[in-house]
């Protein structure tokens, strides 16, 4: 489904971060601990967090604690937030300004679904040049599906395109 805001896409491009290398069941079993340790992924708020906050964050069972990833969240928070300070919504329309246009039938089988396109390879690099990390083509492809920007619904699949 379709997913817009500022918030809500920081914690879709948040969580594909920490997914990279396991198995998105094991993120969505840490969702709500992931979000109480990120403070709702409020942007400002994890912008905000401190050295403090990052050995709180290490020694937080409930999340991955994989230094390199927590640090590029709060870094990622900090380059959305100067890019949502006096533009609210600004994150918003630079991820669906990559969104392709509608599949007009679904993929045949799951080998038909691409792990990258040209679009997130297009948005990986333009959110790379702004400073963001973790964000490889393939982590985006990943957040283009969570956030229905692509719909890779198999045929057959009751979600599917028809």
């Amino acid at each position: 489904m379709p997913l817009h805001g500022d918030r809500a896409l920081f914690e879709k491009l948040s969580l594909e971060g920490f997914q990279a290398g396991l198995s998105w069941i094991t993120i969505l079993r840490r969702r709500p601990t992931f979000r109480a340790a990120f403070a709702g992924f409020e942007i400002d708020a994890v912008a905000a967090f401190d050295d403090a906050d990052v050995e709180r964050l290490m020694a937080d069972p409930g999340i991955i604690r994989n230094r390199a990833k927590v640090l590029a969240t709060i870094s990622n928070a900090r380059v959305a937030h100067e890019l949502t300070r006096d533009e609210p919504g600004a994150l918003d329309r630079l991820l669906w300004s990559f969104a392709p246009e509608p599949r007009r039938t679904p993929p045949a089988s799951f080998g038909d679904v691409p792990a990258t396109t040209s679009e997130s390879t297009a948005a990986s690099k333009a959110l790379k040049k702004l400073g963001f990390r973790f964000v490889g083509p393939t982590t985006i492809y990943a957040l283009m599906q969570s956030a229905g920007m692509v719909d890779d619904h198999v045929a057959g699949c009751w979600r599917a395109v028809s």
